[in-house]
């Protein structure tokens, strides 16, 4: 039996002073106390020395009088005039209303007391006269609570429940039991005066009248999940619940607070039965996170919706055949967000879009996991085989895969500098203030900035995780000292998504950042690592609750886009909790002294060098420089002069047939007017269209002094690149091939006594740009 079930007269249960078997409990009210009640009127009900307290009249409603005066007098209050008149007001109220209705209290029902109340301050005045101070109504809850056990504070709005309770129970023990718990509060590091704070009395007021017992030892847990189940408490003390019933739980009066209760609640709104059954009993026997089961279920629930609009025939997993799978495959392909769910408000702005190629794939992958699990456990003989029949096609899969996305290096620039110069004036605030401290706001922040770790893995760092050491032993001592002994600062990072837990170096900001954090931060209790089952110190915990995961996104980035001046998106997206991942790697990877791909695979913790590849990326700058370095565009494009015999071109003779272009060949000159296309330019042989230097025809054109000088840019074919760099044996080789090929003058090498050497076109450099005049 629990404590929310115990009779008042069990041990150590509170007991009321008002024992409701000694009064005449008649529910009708007799025609005698009626006309009494009007006789006597408002002014003497509310006022007794007006009226000789011997007439008639008091002595035909003595039993409608005499429990309230009892409870009048039980009541923890100051005996003060004013205070008798407030009990004498709310007791006239109460009797006006009996005549009104025409029945005595006795028979109000919790429903009718509510009506009488209100559901707010200012609907109970409209229903009494205008006389009753704000106080009377407290008074009434008490009757309420003693003549008919009335319990629905959370419908009565917003009304004094630290003063109700120490009315009912007595301010001294309602007051110590609130410190034993404030006190446990305290130390996890709720502060006086913040939101939390001021809370936490009138919940644990509406608790102990909840549960009839001021004792937080009979908050048990049954009555914890009692009040959850059946929404006893208003929606901002609900916030307040969970730390409350914690507080209790490190007294040893119950069970800590399931993490996220009510996540196990889902709607099987428009999913056909018999499929909700077989998903229920999957989920139920699935060995996945409790995370990843809860996403899979959510998509097989979408799953059921689809089949209840296009194939009801298919409700029942035993009857899907390949046409099923089929149909299915190709509707994926053509959902669009908010298709087939029940809640849309989280995406209304993306409401309508076609589905990524990733959720594509997650949707298609959870029903052939369902339907493999299921044969696999006998649960099902299928007629299909859920790998083939529902694998993802490639048109979808060529789309999926890893794509880390790395922040720019300026705005990574300025994300480090918020993050390094962070002040109380940055932080997350809430109405009373900061959420969190600096020092673990500035902690959680360095270690996003520095550690290249996950945002889940941060979240789940351990009390003690940084170490310091000095030439291979360990170093203790204050971070000052540390640092002056150049020590190395390691991190030893939680078994984690790939792998088992590892250690790995980081810089000493990080490490001291941490240990500035962990000399001010409140002991809190132990709790479980969901991942790997232990009970542990989370580094990051403060008041009794871990620092969520999505902390990071939902806080942190922000505060420092914030601080630094820069949008919270970039041209890749917004910038997420995990590009920082990736940024550093690919910094790691691209340095002066670059790590090798197994280095970064070691520090991230990655299990293979793949998963590494797609992080470490090479950046534009180091790209650059190697495609320089590599001489792509050299390689293939070579500029020579071009001299433009301008007196040629102005006199005519250009038209008559005279040369007036004359190419640059180092060795000589080609007056061949489509140079670029002939295939013997690294080779010429002596055609009528060459000029060798050493001639007087071009000594003569060296002379003359109305020449354009001109650059060109030839494309070079592979011989004729091996002919520039590979020396006289490539061009040897490269005359014999073109011993028979006409030359632009008509005859071929083979017919033209060909000179004893080859001389090699030189290199002259490439020119950009219009060439300037001679």
């Amino acid at each position: 039996m629990t404590a929310a079930s115990l009779p008042e007269d069990s041990p150590g249960r509170w007991r009321s002073p008002i024992d409701l078997h000694r009064y005449d409990r008649s529910p009708a009210l007799a025609g005698a106390e009626q006309r009494a009640i009007r006789e006597l009127g408002q002014r003497n009900l509310r006022r007794q020395r007006y009226h000789d307290p011997d007439a008639p009249q008091w002595a035909d409603i003595v039993r409608l009088t005499r429990p309230l005066h009892d409870i009048n007098a039980s009541f923890d209050v100051r005996r003060t005039e004013y205070g008798r008149r407030v009990m004498n007001d709310a007791a006239a109220v109460v009797l006006l209303r009996c005549a009104d209705v025409g029945r005595a209290y006795w028979d109000w029902d919790s429903e009718e007391w509510l009506r009488f109340l209100g559901h707010h301050h200012r609907a109970f005045q409209e229903q009494v006269p205008d006389w009753t101070a704000g106080s009377v109504r407290p008074t009434l809850c008490g009757y309420a609570y003693h003549l008919e056990r009335f319990t629905g504070f959370h419908r009565l709005g917003h009304f004094d429940r630290l003063s109700l309770a120490c009315r009912v129970f007595g301010r001294r023990l309602v007051e110590s039991e609130i410190g034993r718990v404030r006190t446990v509060l305290t130390d996890w590091g709720y502060q006086y005066g913040q939101d939390h704070d001021k809370n936490v009395p009138s919940v644990l007021s509406q608790l102990f009248l909840l549960n009839r017992s001021p004792h937080s030892s009979d908050l048990t847990t049954a009555f914890f999940d009692r009040v959850r189940r059946e929404d006893l408490l208003t929606d901002e003390s609900t916030k307040v619940l969970y730390a409350v019933q914690r507080a209790v739980a490190a007294l040893g009066f119950c069970d800590p607070p399931l993490v996220n209760s009510g996540s196990d609640v889902v709607s099987h709104d428009g999913v056909p039965r018999v499929w909700a059954q077989w998903v229920e009993r999957w989920y139920a026997t699935a060995t996945m996170t409790h995370r990843a089961r809860l996403h899979n279920r959510a998509a097989l629930l979408k799953t059921g919706r689809w089949i209840a609009a296009h194939q009801p025939e298919a409700a029942d997993p035993a009857v899907w055949t390949r046409q099923t799978c089929a149909a299915w495959i190709a509707a994926v392909d053509r959902m669009k967000i908010g298709d087939y769910v029940v809640h849309t408000s989280s995406f209304q702005e993306r409401l309508g879009q076609p589905l990524q190629a990733t959720s594509k794939a997650g949707l298609i992958r959870t029903v052939r996991v369902f339907f493999r699990d299921i044969q696999d456990w006998q649960w099902l003989r299928l007629g299909f085989d859920p790998l083939r029949a529902l694998s993802v096609p490639r048109t979808i899969n060529a789309l999926v895969g890893p794509n880390p996305r790395v922040i720019a290096d300026d705005i990574w620039a300025k994300l480090l500098w918020a993050g390094l110069n962070l002040e109380s004036a940055d932080l997350p605030r809430g109405k009373a203030g900061p959420i969190y401290p600096l020092e673990l706001v500035r902690a959680v922040t360095l270690t996003w900035l520095f550690a290249g770790q996950r945002s889940n893995e941060i979240a789940r760092l351990r009390l003690g995780c940084i170490r310091w050491q000095h030439d291979g032993s360990p170093v203790a001592g204050d971070s000052e000292r540390i640092l002056a002994r150049d020590a190395v600062c390691l991190l030893d990072v939680p078994a984690h998504k790939t792998g088992t837990a590892f250690t790995k170096p980081v810089d000493p900001l990080l490490g001291q950042a941490i240990n500035a954090w962990e000399a001010l931060r409140p002991q809190q209790p132990k709790r479980t690592d969901q991942r790997t089952g232990e009970q542990v110190d989370f580094l990051f915990a403060y008041r009794a609750r871990a620092v969520s995961s999505g902390y990071i996104n939902s806080s942190i980035i922000p505060m420092l886009c914030r601080k630094a001046g820069i949008p919270a998106a970039d041209v890749r997206g917004s910038i997420t909790s995990h590009r920082a991942r990736s940024t550093i790697a690919s910094q790691l990877y691209n340095a002066k002294e670059p790590m090798t791909v197994f280095e970064p695979q070691a520090w991230l913790g990655h299990r293979s060098p793949e998963s590494t590849q797609h992080y470490a990326k090479i950046s534009p700058n180091t790209l650059t420089k190697a495609y320089e370095d590599a001489g792509y565009f050299a390689r293939n494009v070579r500029t020579i002069e071009v001299l433009v015999d301008r007196d040629a071109v102005t006199s005519g003779a250009a038209a008559a047939g005279e040369p007036w272009q004359h190419y640059d060949l180092g060795h000589g000159y080609c007056t061949y007017t489509f140079f670029e296309q002939c295939q013997h330019r690294m080779a010429c042989a002596r055609c009528d269209f060459y000029s060798p230097k050493d001639s007087t025809r071009a000594q003569l054109l060296e002379a003359k002094g109305n020449l354009q000088r001109m650059a060109v840019s030839i494309p070079l074919t592979e011989d004729e690149q091996a002919a520039l760099t590979d020396g006289q044996t490539a061009i040897d080789e490269l005359l014999g091939r073109l011993a028979d090929t006409p030359t632009p003058a008509g005859p071929t090498p083979r017919q033209i006594t060909a000179p004893s050497t080859a001389q090699l076109l030189p290199i002259v450099g490439v020119r950009q740009g219009k060439a300037t005049q001679a």
